[in-house]
């Protein structure tokens, strides 16, 4: 909801309203994704497509109305509830932006630990989206219900993976979502050695458990389209990892990257008439975030197991086909089982020392967290007084970026499967909505200040805020 320069909205290809279509496909409500969205398609008399529309149509969210004039030691806390998905991703992005407003440094313990909060995320949310939102695709059924029956063993399995997954968000945040132990400067709390030790035996036992599902959807790789179009694709980059935790944000379409400070000249956030979430683009009139951005620009910097993951899937960088994001988020899930491996016995070797939370000094600053979350970079930026109270708030949500770029491939998808039934077309379409995994109720943050009622919530959400 923050004031910010905004560009022309693009026109759909027939405003609403217009002439009824000899054929007419709507999507209201798109099934296995969070939130609420549409897709509207119409095919006039000569079969060519009159309208093409992404629409999200869900109430505006106001967090960062929320937070004004709030303390920095909440501001993390109520920020992890813009998602219960990508809680640990959020509470930590708005800790890296509050760290570097304020000048805080922390070591390298708390790092680790915080790299390993973010795989536990990654693991949950991959895992959930591809065994339960995905797979009924790839199997030709419309849940993940009749696949007790067909696939009861490999269900099992999906469903033990997400368990571990859930045992490490707790084990390091300390319970699955909506973390206790982070915050600026450090943890509260940390685990035992004996705790880690258990942990590592739980992660290496998934790995099986993990190749075997790998197995199961490159089985099933042939239903997912062969459609392409290449896009502007940004990512954290690092020289020396795969980015998850920090970095500066690189795009496929520029040389050098850039320091996370400039994320705004990146996402050029703008409105569009119907939807409530903004929309982003840089380079071009689209740009794609998420685990298939990650891979075209970081698979180099794979782990060992995620690469040989990515050849058994047949995923090879650079990729233009939005369908295989979730190919790129089960490697990313071996990376993190393989890379939180690694951190546990880092850890274990160098000896666990004891952690409590700092006291930190407030001041006037302003920061900037960027963090790579299970779709994609998000954006944290806040401007504290020297108090140390919220008075500048900016969140940009990774399907926030996506939105526009869902768009653009729905433009170029449908005319080349127009011809089809309502069927086919309500199904490809949604499995191309699907594959990006959008959060996007997290993603609703515009709200129309042309209309008195809305004018009139800003004003009581902002008087509640202070």
């Amino acid at each position: 909801m923050s004031a910010r320069k905004t560009a022309p909205a693009p026109t759909p290809d027939a405003a609403p309203g217009a002439a009824d279509p000899a054929r007419r496909v709507e999507v209201r409500h798109v099934s296995r994704v969070e939130g609420h969205g549409n897709i509207v398609v119409e095919i006039n008399d000569q079969g060519e497509v009159a309208a093409c529309r992404w629409e999200v149509p869900e109430a505006p969210r106001f967090f960062e109305a929320m937070i004004l004039g709030k303390d920095f030691r909440q501001v993390h806390q109520i920020v992890s509830r813009i998602c219960g998905i990508c809680s640990i991703g959020h509470q930590l992005t708005s800790i890296q932006a509050t760290e570097d407003a304020l000048g805080v440094q922390v070591s390298e313990q708390t790092v680790r630990l915080r790299k390993l909060a973010l795989h536990a995320e990654n693991l949950q949310s991959h895992i959930l989206h591809v065994a339960y939102l995905v797979l009924p695709d790839l199997a030709g059924v419309g849940s993940v219900v009749p696949l007790a029956a067909t696939h009861r063993q490999e269900l099992l399995n999906c469903i033990a993976l997400h368990r571990t997954a859930n045992e490490f968000s707790r084990v390091i945040c300390g319970r699955t979502t909506h973390p206790q132990r982070l915050v600026p400067g450090g943890f509260t709390r940390i685990p035992g050695a004996a705790e880690l030790a258990a942990l590592r035996r739980e992660l290496e036992g998934a790995v099986p458990r993990l190749l075997d599902a790998v197995a199961l959807v490159a089985s099933l790789r042939a239903a997912l389209p062969d459609f392409r179009r290449p896009t502007e694709y940004v990512a954290l980059h690092s020289p020396t990892e795969y980015a998850m935790y920090w970095g500066e944000v690189g795009t496929s379409l520029e040389e050098q990257p850039v320091p996370a400070l400039y994320y705004r000249d990146l996402t050029n956030e703008y409105c569009v008439p119907w939807s409530t979430a903004k929309w982003t683009r840089n380079k071009t009139d689209s740009l794609m975030v998420g685990a298939l951005a990650r891979f075209n620009r970081n698979h180099r910097r794979l782990s060992p197991l995620a690469r040989s993951v990515a050849g058994t899937l047949g995923l090879k960088a650079p990729c233009a086909n939005p369908y295989m994001n979730s190919l790129a988020q089960l490697v990313e899930c071996a990376h993190s089982l393989e890379d939180s491996i690694r951190l546990v016995e880092e850890l274990l070797d160098r000896g666990l020392r004891p952690e409590t939370a700092p006291d930190i000094a407030p001041r006037a600053g302003r920061g900037v967290g960027a963090m790579e979350v299970p779709r994609g970079i998000l954006f944290h930026f806040y401007e504290y007084d020297s108090k140390g109270r919220i008075v500048n708030a900016d969140c940009v949500i990774p399907t926030n970026q996506n939105h526009a770029n869902i768009q653009k491939d729905l433009d170029a998808l449908v005319p080349t499967i127009k011809d089809r039934t309502e069927a086919e077309i309500e199904l490809l379409t949604s499995m191309l909505v699907r594959a990006y995994d959008p959060c996007i109720s997290c993603s609703t943050h515009f709200v129309d200040l042309r209309e008195p009622g809305q004018r009139a919530l800003v004003r009581f959400v902002r008087a509640r805020a202070s």
